[in-house]
């Protein structure tokens, strides 16, 4: 069965790094799209990044060029980049796979920024 587990979440400040790491297991990986979303609460569920197969990447636009996405199919790894941290970050960070016509998804990371 395919798994993804995050990791790389925590409390950092305002201005702070943080990369989160998505482990895929039980899928060809390189051969899927993966992608990062985040929900905050009392919020829906929102992409943050996305990588192709063929390593196009695509960001949302409130991600203004802070945050890189990038995979090592090597690794069978995702990996989540983000620089110049703001509060309205915070979030719960998931991991998502389209595999096979449904959506997998890892169980979250939590990723806090205080002001």
């Amino acid at each position: 069965q395919v798994q993804l587990v995050e990791s790389g979440g925590g409390l950092v400040q305002s201005g702070g790094s943080l990369r989160l790491s998505c482990a895929a297991s039980g899928m060809s990986f390189s051969s899927y799209s993966m992608g990062w979303y985040r929900q905050a609460p009392g919020k829906q569920r929102e992409l943050v990044a996305s990588i192709l197969a063929d390593a196009r990447k695509s960001y949302a636009d409130f991600v203004k060029g802070r945050f890189t996405i990038s995979r090592d199919n090597a690794k069978n790894t995702v990996y989540l980049q983000m620089n110049s941290l703001k509060p309205e970050d915070t979030a719960v960070y998931y991991c998502n796979a389209p595999f096979r016509g449904h959506d997998v998804w890892g169980q979250g990371t939590q990723v806090t920024v205080s002001s």
